[in-house]
């Protein structure tokens, strides 16, 4: 009987020890990858540097400089949330994204197929004019703090009214349009800069702000360069470039089609069971 109990209590043990260090080796291999080609890295190198020389200090019995640095560990948890903003930010939100719930209020009726539709042909369009563009298409994550910066227009999309949006030395040519649902918010928005230090220095301010929304935001953007006419688009942190009409509509379809789809699908069957 006691040797059953102690198999048992062992067995258990190592389960969970198993358990124990599959899920800490999965977290730092998601916390690597999150950081991977960021400034964080940088930080964390001059962190690994400063327990180092605190190690070091005790070793050494070197009491002043100990002291020094024993103080920079009272605020380290404030410092190191300050300067880990963004990147903190950018997990919480990807932990966000995950849907384990469906919203009642999310209107899932509204075809979208057209007003990408709009959206490509507005963009091949511009592109063959090198006019620059800047078209937002807004998915989960909200974005009415940048909506607020623009200039509000609460209006059906279309091709037509994406081209007039962009045209040259009007109010609405600098800046974003963004879209949700089937409409446009506001036009001349503006969008935060991406600060990665590993992008072209070719990219300009348009670019720039692309990609900066897409790392802050689950947002679409696309690009049109008003120098080279060349179609980009920014989603989820990365850019693609010199797309044609083809690869453009398929990123879109991509992005919003499937996971559309099935979140629409579960809606509907959940209305259809509780009726």
């Amino acid at each position: 009987m006691w040797n059953n109990l102690i198999q048992s209590f062992t067995l258990s043990t190592a389960l969970s020890a198993i358990l124990d260090i599959a899920v800490v080796t999965t977290l730092f291999y998601c916390l690597f990858m999150a950081i991977q080609r960021t400034r964080a890295v940088q930080l964390i190198k001059g962190l690994a540097i400063l327990i180092l020389a605190v190690v070091l200090s005790n070793w050494f019995h070197l009491q002043a400089l100990g002291w020094l640095l024993n103080q920079l560990w009272t605020v380290s948890i404030v410092a190191l949330a300050v300067i880990f903003q963004p990147e903190l930010r950018r997990a919480l939100e990807q932990i966000g994204r995950s849907r384990i719930y469906i919203n009642p209020f999310e209107n899932t009726d509204t075809d979208l197929k057209q007003v990408h539709e709009a959206v490509v042909k507005a963009a091949v369009e511009e592109s063959k004019h090198n006019v620059g563009m800047l078209l937002v298409l807004e998915r989960e994550i909200g974005l009415n703090d940048y909506v607020s910066t623009g200039i509000k227009m609460d209006c059906l999309v279309s091709e037509q009214t994406l081209i007039n949006i962009f045209v040259h030395n009007t109010p609405l040519h600098d800046g974003a349009a963004i879209i949700r649902g089937d409409r446009i918010l506001a036009a001349a928005c503006f969008l935060p800069l991406s600060d990665n230090p590993n992008l072209d220095m070719a990219f300009g301010t348009r670019h720039r702000s692309g990609i900066g929304l897409s790392e802050v935001s689950d947002a679409l953007v696309v690009i049109v360069s008003e120098e080279t006419g060349a179609i980009s688009v920014a989603k989820e942190g990365h850019i693609f470039v010199n797309l044609d009409e083809k690869a453009l509509r398929q990123h879109i379809s991509q992005h919003f089609g499937d996971g559309v789809k099935q979140i629409q699908a579960r809606f509907r069957l959940k209305r259809g069971g509780q009726k």
